[in-house]
């Protein structure tokens, strides 16, 4: 099944990024998110942990499905940061874990990940394609007033790794290899060519 006006791209998620970013391919979507625990589980490792949540995600997502208008296909991510000591940095949960993060980020460089899956919508609940694309992001060395200034700002506190890239943030990233979109939430030119592979784009 194609993605079109009739049968639109269900987008698993309710982040406005993501969305903004399907969007500027001009591609029919509803968004329909489900609500999930994304707490990491002791002894669990970044991989493992993406993998877990984007799995679970698209289950939730595929039970809750709009029937009207049919859907297209289903697509659902979680965007991750790990520190340059391997450890899973999340969304802070105040702004003095947010200085942290940034703090253990700034000056080095670290990875962040996106995997994506995709699914029909009608065929239950198993993915038809998904991947996971790591970006390595090299932030410079940040004074603390700046480090204090942005993190009073709000922007990145509903952000993996306390920061937005496509934000103030983007004044601290010295160097990036691999997708720019993916650190913002999505890699575009995977997904699509996923989404080709699959036929649901001509």
């Amino acid at each position: 099944m194609r993605i079109s006006a009739a049968t639109p791209l269900v987008l698993g998620s309710a982040s406005p990024r993501r969305r903004e970013l399907l969007e500027s391919l001009g591609l029919p979507l509803v968004v329909c998110s489900a609500d999930i625990d994304e707490t990491v589980r002791v002894g669990e490792t970044p991989a493992v942990y993406l993998e877990r949540i984007v799995s679970a995600k698209l289950r939730a997502v595929l039970t809750t499905l709009p029937r009207i208008p049919p859907p297209g296909g289903v697509l659902v991510a979680d965007t991750i940061v790990v520190a340059p000591d391997g450890a899973l940095l999340g969304k802070p949960k105040s702004d003095a874990e947010a200085r942290s993060m940034i703090a253990r980020v700034e000056g080095a460089t670290h990875d962040v990940r996106t995997r994506f899956a995709l699914a029909r919508g009608d065929t239950g609940p198993s993915e038809s394609f998904a991947q996971t694309v790591t970006t390595r992001v090299t932030f410079r060395r940040l004074a603390p007033g700046e480090i204090d200034a942005y993190v009073a700002s709000g922007e990145g506190r509903d952000k993996a790794g306390a920061y937005a890239v496509q934000g103030r943030a983007g004044a601290f990233v010295e160097r990036i290899d691999g997708s720019y979109t993916s650190v913002v939430g999505l890699p575009l030119c995977e997904v699509v060519v996923g989404m080709r592979g699959l036929g649901w784009l001509t």
